[in-house]
């Protein structure tokens, strides 16, 4: 198995894959609050709660000063984000996952335009993301359990199961 290191922002995945892209930002949409996961000094994982912010081409993450979060990305890019479920176990357009690399942002204009969009507390770490992999998984005819995987630089893959 070939383990691909290509990344693509936001814009890139939603031209590539239109129709995934507009359920995955709705399942994030949804609901303010998600499930974030770094990796600590140590190697060992940290899971924290973060609001996203899709807005001009990308998935913005944005912390307060000197988090744990923030530090452990500033250690180690690597993150997973699982979006909110949601209320019972209804799952409304599915769970969906997103993993990459967190960079940080230190543009000062590209912060403001940011900070003016959002109004977050002042100061505040931004990462701006770059995916290595976006994954839904539902429920279909109450039947199969349907996952769609996709990669930069690869179609969507769909496996059904029963």
């Amino acid at each position: 198995m070939t383990v691909s290191r290509t990344t693509a922002n936001w814009a890139a995945f939603t031209a590539a894959e239109p129709d995934l892209a507009a359920t995955v930002e709705a399942r994030f949409g949804a609901y303010p609050h998600h499930v974030l996961a770094t990796l600590r000094s140590d190697g060992s994982p940290r899971t924290t709660g973060l609001e996203v912010r899709f807005s001009r081409g990308e998935l913005w993450l944005g912390m307060m000063p000197d988090s744990r979060k923030a530090l452990d990305l500033r250690g180690d890019a690597r993150f997973a984000l699982q979006a909110n479920p949601g209320d019972g176990t209804g799952m409304g357009g599915g769970d969906v996952r997103i993993a990459g690399r967190a960079i940080e942002v230190a543009d000062p204009e590209t912060k403001a335009a940011y900070g003016e969009e959002v109004e977050p507390p002042e100061p505040f770490h931004l990462f701006r993301t770059e995916l290595t992999e976006v994954v839904r998984t539902y429920v279909e005819d109450d039947t199969y359990l349907v996952v769609q995987v996709w990669r930069p630089g690869e179609a969507v893959r769909t496996i059904k199961r029963t």
